[in-house]
């Protein structure tokens, strides 16, 4: 996350320059208010003047007909001048609001020009929404970058384990069930023997791939024991002494929640094991406020300090966050560890 916020605070700050090379120089506008105060004034301003200088008199209270028509069609006159005048000074937000309407997110480069930019508040206002636009568009980008780089980097995974370990025990598979059909070695019965032995350690592997693939204690068990079972397996593959704490009744969540949960608290314990050089880790799941908080905190040396640009791991945790309408906190001092805090809501009954 930490590293995502820095690319994206860069990202703006590189536009916010663009920007202000874009809109300088910017000539001085009047402000909304000052134009309506003044179409205001100017018709007010004419009343005055037609009571001036027509000879026209209104008895107190109106008894004749003929002031009273005079009345009303003075009313008339001054609200047509008045909507006229307004609807001139407001067109450019309306303008801007049927412009925004036209803004489609899946064709991006689009802006809002052409909008007559008198007042200085219709001016901020298309300004913030072209700016709004660049920020999402650069998130857009950057996430699909982000999201392309984690499927190649997880499709070269899988590859290279076929590769090495599948590839090679289905040759060696195929070499002693070709010598087991040929009568070659001293006992074809053990030989076969073995070739269901190391077919057996290929299913296996295959059965490890498909279960860091997608769990299947998630979609058999639940959060709660997938996460147990997740625990277990990076304390004896990695050495990591792992604490749980697992509250209960916890509140229920989606599916694609608890995916973003195991996911998020993998990516921390395999950060734990790999980079933070790590003896211990904690994982904790709580409930507060309607919400289901995950922590994973590690003994490790922590995060560098400044963040190297390329970390996607952060980053994907980051994403998988937004997209369960949650949110993601990493705290690290270096030498002290490393906290991740994920805070996804709870489903709603």
């Amino acid at each position: 996350m930490a590293v995502a916020v820095a690319t994206e605070r860069s990202a703006i700050e590189e536009m916010s320059r663009q920007d202000d090379g874009r809109h300088a120089p910017e000539p001085r506008r009047r402000s909304l208010f000052t134009t309506l105060f003044l179409v205001n004034a100017a018709v007010l301003a004419l009343v005055v003047l037609l009571l001036a200088i027509t000879p026209i008199s209104i008895s107190s209270p109106v008894i004749r007909p003929s002031e009273l028509v005079v009345v009303l069609a003075a009313f008339l006159v001054l609200m047509a001048l008045h909507l006229l005048v307004l609807r001139r000074v407001l067109s450019p937000l309306q303008k801007l609001s049927a412009l925004m309407k036209t803004i489609d997110p899946t064709r991006p480069g689009r802006r809002l020009e052409g909008v007559p930019l008198r007042e200085a508040e219709v001016a901020a206002l298309a300004r913030a929404f072209n700016d709004m636009l660049d920020r999402l568009e650069l998130e857009r980008r950057e996430s699909a970058r982000v999201a392309l780089a984690a499927q190649e980097r997880e499709r070269l995974r899988v590859a290279r384990e076929l590769h090495d370990e599948i590839g090679q025990s289905l040759t060696a598979v195929t070499l002693r069930a070709e010598r087991a059909a040929n009568g070659v070695g001293a006992d074809p019965t053990a030989e076969l023997r073995a070739v269901a032995e190391d077919i057996h350690e290929s299913l296996d592997d295959v059965r490890r791939i498909a279960r860091e693939l997608r769990p299947e204690a998630l979609d058999d068990l639940g959060l709660v024991n997938a996460l147990i079972t997740l625990c277990s397996r990076m304390a004896a593959q990695s050495g990591l002494q792992i604490e749980r704490d697992f509250a209960r009744d916890l509140p229920s969540l989606s599916d694609e929640t608890e995916l973003v949960v195991y996911r998020v608290a993998q990516e921390g314990l395999t950060n734990a094991a790999r980079h933070a050089r790590a003896s211990k880790a904690s994982v904790s799941l709580t409930a507060a406020a309607g919400e289901v908080v995950l922590r994973v905190t590690d003994d490790g040396v922590g995060l560098p300090t400044p963040l190297p640009p390329n970390t996607a791991g952060l980053a994907g945790m980051r994403e998988r966050a937004l997209l369960a309408g949650g949110s993601l906190r990493v705290s690290s001092e270096p030498g002290r560890g490393t906290t991740v805090e994920l805070r996804v809501p709870a489903a709603t009954p």
